[in-house]
């Protein structure tokens, strides 16, 4: 696993932006198709890929990463990604499967499913590691403020 990130070089919410992926539309009978490569569309190798689907008004997440990146794709239905740096928060709207945001280590998110049997495909640059989660919201803010990666301990549970 990499190595953790100080407070110093933490992204802030400013630097979070909707990408869009390549679309190839076909004909009536061909439909689209979208594609996502490896450190062309994503920044990164990719080691992880999960999928999550839930219920209209369910909500996920309710962590942050201390190593992981993610990229985010909504491929059907609408899932509202609320991002939050430990000083300003900003929400993300993924409504169509060629939008995708970028969420890198030290950014709290939740995601809300808005349309009922929306899922969320997830790409990460990290193996699952559960020390690399950080649940909870005082501990998070902690690590923000301060110089000190170690603020936050493994398995970090809310």
């Amino acid at each position: 696993m990499g190595r953790s990130l100080s407070a110093n070089c933490l992204p802030s919410i400013n630097e979070l932006e909707l990408s869009e992926l390549p679309l190839h539309l076909g004909n009536h009978d061909n439909g689209s198709i979208v594609v996502v490569e490896a450190n062309i569309d994503v920044p990164f190798a990719i080691q992880r890929i999960f999928t999550i689907r839930f219920r209209k008004g369910a909500i996920r997440g309710g962590h942050a990463h201390r190593y992981c990146t993610q990229f985010m794709i909504c491929p059907h239905g609408i899932v509202e990604i609320n991002c939050d740096d430990g000083r300003a928060q900003k929400s993300f709207v993924l409504d169509r499967g060629n939008l995708g945001l970028l969420v890198r280590p030290g950014i709290w998110t939740t995601q809300r499913f808005q349309d009922g049997n929306s899922f969320l495909l997830v790409v990460c640059d990290q193996p699952y590691q559960e020390s690399d989660y950080v649940r909870n919201y005082a501990n998070f803010l902690a690590w923000k403020n301060t110089n000190d990666s170690s603020a936050i301990t493994g398995y970090d549970k809310a």
